[in-house]
């Protein structure tokens, strides 16, 4: 697994302004869309294209546009939704499913509660959409899904990380065989003892919609 930790100073004074308590819900909701796009243009420099002729007022040109399949973009419910608006800014004609994972507070396992996915993903390039990788639990549980179902070059694309889920990843992905790139505005310090990112922002979900889970 390939780690990417955008640097770039709109990146990390997004990502301040998101660790700060006292931003608000609406706030931080077009925060993660606006770092979602940045992050996303990242993510995507290996997206398929293919050749393709157009006609512009003076002369026809070649430019390219996205191969067939589509790209799939994969928000990991529900923190992932809040992402989802910006990652499709920047690539409109995806196509979009869903998986929706929970974490056992008391074990920090996953377990899946939804999903709506293709059941065959041959030859298809997916973006995983997650705003924080702690235990790694979820998102190696979402690649694993998507791997079963034929998905041969996976991006997952993550607010902040840490380093023990980083790992987790590694181990959990590796063993696949799959190309995946994991692609992150910050790799924070450590998780605490009970699976939380430190520094860390919070509860993603909470912070984007204001309600506990």
């Amino acid at each position: 697994m390939e780690l990417r930790v955008i640097e770039h100073p709109l990146v990390t004074a997004k990502i301040t302004l998101l660790r700060d308590e006292n931003t608000s819900s609406a706030t931080f909701r077009q925060l993660v869309e606006e770092l979602v796009t940045l992050l996303a243009y990242e993510a995507t420099r290996e997206v398929r294209v293919e050749p393709v002729q157009v006609k512009t007022p003076v002369t026809v040109t070649t430019g390219v546009e996205l191969t067939r399949p589509r790209p799939l973009v994969v928000p990991i419910l529900r923190a992932g939704l809040g992402m989802l608006e910006g990652m499709m800014r920047l690539m409109p004609t995806a196509e979009v499913g869903f998986v929706g994972m929970v974490r056992d507070e008391e074990t920090l396992q996953p377990f899946t509660y939804a999903e709506r996915l293709p059941k065959d993903l041959s030859g298809r390039q997916c973006y995983v959409l997650d705003p924080m990788l702690a235990t790694g639990g979820s998102l190696g549980g979402t690649v694993q899904f998507l791997v079963d179902r034929g998905a041969d070059h996976i991006t997952c694309i993550c607010l902040i990380a840490a380093p023990e889920g980083v790992e987790r990843m590694r181990e959990l992905v590796d063993p696949i065989g799959v190309p995946c790139t994991l692609v992150c505005a910050a790799l924070d310090e450590r998780l605490n003892e009970v699976g939380y990112i430190v520094p860390g922002l919070g509860d993603a979900g909470d912070r984007l919609y204001g309600l506990a889970q």
